[in-house]
């Protein structure tokens, strides 16, 4: 389903969603002129345009904003490009959830991008994609680190999540095709652990949600080997196109009143308009997820 935004002409890519403790949501999203977002006092009800809330002097291209709240302080996580350079992970933090955001950081000199931070018992654990060229199937893969405060990474990497699937490729080079795993989202319920992530091409319409579990009660996430979900070794997305929607992927996950929700973004019809260029169209949506025991399903809304 849809969610509604009181303007025009906007789409919502990689749409990352946060609750404030009064209650409030907020969705950060991917912008080629910096982070957008919107508030709305509930989940499926209209959401406000906020604007812009993030930008950098000679930044474009802001990936897949995540937001946290630590101590009373909001901190978030992006990755943007810098002419002549790769995306990079970088943090700011604000007093408000809107920003302004301050003090920004940047916390890899290397490509990494699709941040989620989360707390638990051993501290906080940043999960994002970064690049494996010394592998099989080359591309980009999901990897946690332990943050040592909200700027300071631990650089102690785990690579967690890597492709399986002729769907996740993305692109040939001279040294065999590139696949692209991406987007994770981490979270617990019960006696497990599951990490959702994206797989293939956005533009495409095979991009779709996955997941990896943990039947574990370890808080050093760093410690935790998470089984790739699959149907034997094949293809098993728990999030793909359907009859309304195509290039169904990148979202974040929020529990409200028990019940589990996946805010994610996909296009209606076709991804171009006829010139074989890709046409941006991604805008937010919602299903419900079914999580218990180790599985996760998904119903459409």
């Amino acid at each position: 389903m849809k969610l509604t935004f009181n303007v025009q002409g906007k789409t919502q890519p990689d749409p990352f969603i946060f609750r404030d403790d009064d209650g409030k949501f907020y969705i950060y999203n991917t912008g080629v002129d910096g982070i957008h977002a919107y508030s709305s006092d509930s989940l499926t009800g209209e959401w406000k345009y906020e604007g812009i809330i993030l930008q950098m002097p000679r930044g474009d291209e802001y990936w897949a904003p995540s937001v946290i709240k630590l101590d009373g302080k909001y901190y978030i996580y992006f990755s943007y490009h810098i002419p002549g350079m790769f995306e990079h992970m970088h943090v700011g933090c604000s007093d408000k959830p809107l920003g302004p955001f301050e003090n920004i950081t940047r916390l890899y000199k290397r490509f990494t991008i699709d941040s989620h931070v989360v707390k638990t018992d051993a501290g906080l654990f940043l999960w994002y994609a970064e690049n494996n060229e010394k592998c099989n199937r080359i591309g980009t893969r999901v990897f946690v680190d332990k943050l040592l405060d909200p700027f300071t990474p631990a650089n102690i990497c785990k690579e967690v999540i890597v492709p399986t699937y002729d769907e996740e490729i993305t692109g040939i080079r001279d040294d065999g095709p590139w696949h692209t795993v991406e987007g994770p989202f981490w979270f617990t319920e019960g006696e497990w652990q599951y990490v959702m992530y994206s797989g293939g091409a956005f533009t495409d319409d095979t991009y779709h949600v996955g997941y990896a579990c943990a039947k574990t009660n370890e808080q050093d996430l760093t410690k935790v080997d998470y089984i790739k979900i699959t149907d034997n070794g094949k293809f098993k997305p728990v999030m793909f196109r359907n009859n309304d929607e195509e290039g169904v992927g990148h979202h974040s996950v929020i529990k409200v009143d028990g019940e589990y929700y996946a805010i994610y973004h996909a296009r209606d019809g076709k991804k171009n308009d006829g010139s074989g260029e890709y046409t941006e169209a991604r805008t937010a949506r919602i299903c419900k997820l079914h999580v218990a025991d180790g599985v996760i399903t998904a119903e459409y809304l």
